[in-house]
């Protein structure tokens, strides 16, 4: 549930590759720095696509993903640079590359705190639509409410779920926005909106259960989780184990993360789980030994926040020299994480 995600993770291996199709990049500096990418690995396509670069591979799939790359190392001024440049060599035959290098501009115009150019570059996505981009339309009114235009922001939330109104993450980011700014209450009612989405597929009793959670009403999730829990939906299961941990009851969420990794064998997801009941606790030792468990297994699915739990326990133990190293080790792996750049910030202190 976490904001940015549309802008980094879903589409970044979608949007390069599809680029690679339509224009046509055969080198493989290009290629590697999309798999790598792919994988979350920006250090490494980082430094494939500036050879990339150098080698005059494909310039505007070059600087693109260079600028991706910049993006998931919270670099936000080079990625600035490498998307003008991307924008500089795209070919004015293909807008679709034009409105999503914009887009990815804007997005770190908005990082930067640059509100008002990531108005202006929104507005120009806009302007080249017939029916308009969602997720130009959120953005825009994000800046709009940095910038004090309350009623100019909510035309462009409405704009944009007008574009997607089954959308429920677009109305969290929403509600994530208002809560940054202290207007939960208006953020609020765009939640209560998500739950007018009919649907009675397994995704959508999931959702609704999401959205509740938000709400903090633990009740009505269950209600809504229980559906697909009992029908083994992993997703639902996961946070079905937060909403029982958010009611501080530890032995039922205990039960569901042991169901899951049951049914589902080993998973950090599982592991992360039964390290929170732990935490939860005040078991810290046994919440770090689940914590190695998962980041023992194969793969990077949930690993972050197992590396940030690893945190959390060695802080809560009082090991804060550990704790600090974790810290360290863990924004240089997750840059862009601001949770993760709180804690360093904290644990340098002690």
């Amino acid at each position: 549930m976490k904001k940015w995600k549309w802008l980094m993770m879903l589409t970044v291996s979608s949007m390069l590759l599809g680029g690679c199709a339509m224009g046509g990049a055969s080198g493989t500096k290009t290629t590697q720095g999309i798999a790598a990418l792919d994988d979350g690995n920006y250090a490494q396509a980082q430094q494939l696509f500036e050879e990339a670069v150098q080698e005059d591979e494909e310039q505007m799939l070059a600087w693109r993903g260079l600028g991706l790359a910049d993006m998931g190392l919270a670099q936000y001024e080079e990625a600035e640079t490498a998307f003008q440049n991307a924008l500089d060599e795209a070919d004015e035959k293909m807008p679709e590359n034009t409105q999503d290098l914009k887009l990815y501009l804007a997005a770190v115009e908005y990082r930067l705190a640059e509100y008002e150019k990531t108005i202006d570059t929104c507005t120009e996505i806009l302007d080249a639509q017939e029916k308009g981009v969602a997720d130009a339309y959120y953005l825009r009114g994000a800046a709009q409410l940095h910038e004090g235009n309350q009623e100019d922001a909510k035309a462009d939330f409405d704009s944009a779920v007008n574009l997607m109104p089954d959308d429920y993450d677009l109305y969290l980011n929403i509600y994530e926005t208002y809560r940054e700014m202290n207007l939960s209450a208006v953020g609020g009612e765009y939640l209560q909106s998500a739950l007018a989405i009919e649907g009675t597929e397994q995704e959508d009793y999931y959702n609704r259960g999401r959205i509740y959670f938000y709400l903090g009403d633990y009740d009505k999730a269950q209600s809504e989780l229980i559906k697909v829990v009992e029908q083994k939906y992993e997703p639902a299961m996961t946070l079905m184990g937060r909403v029982y941990l958010a009611q501080e009851d530890y032995d039922h969420a205990e039960a569901v993360y042991e169901t899951m990794q049951s049914e589902f064998g080993e998973s950090a997801a599982g592991y992360n789980g039964m390290a929170l009941c732990a935490l939860a606790r005040g078991e810290y030792d046994t919440a770090l030994e689940e914590i190695g468990k998962g980041l023992a297994l194969d793969g990077t699915d949930d690993r972050q926040e197992l590396y940030f739990n690893e945190i959390v326990a060695y802080e809560r133990k009082l090991d804060f020299e550990t704790a600090k190293a974790k810290a360290e080790a863990y924004v240089e792996k997750y840059p862009s994480d601001e949770a993760g750049q709180k804690e360093w910030t904290f644990l340098k202190t002690r």
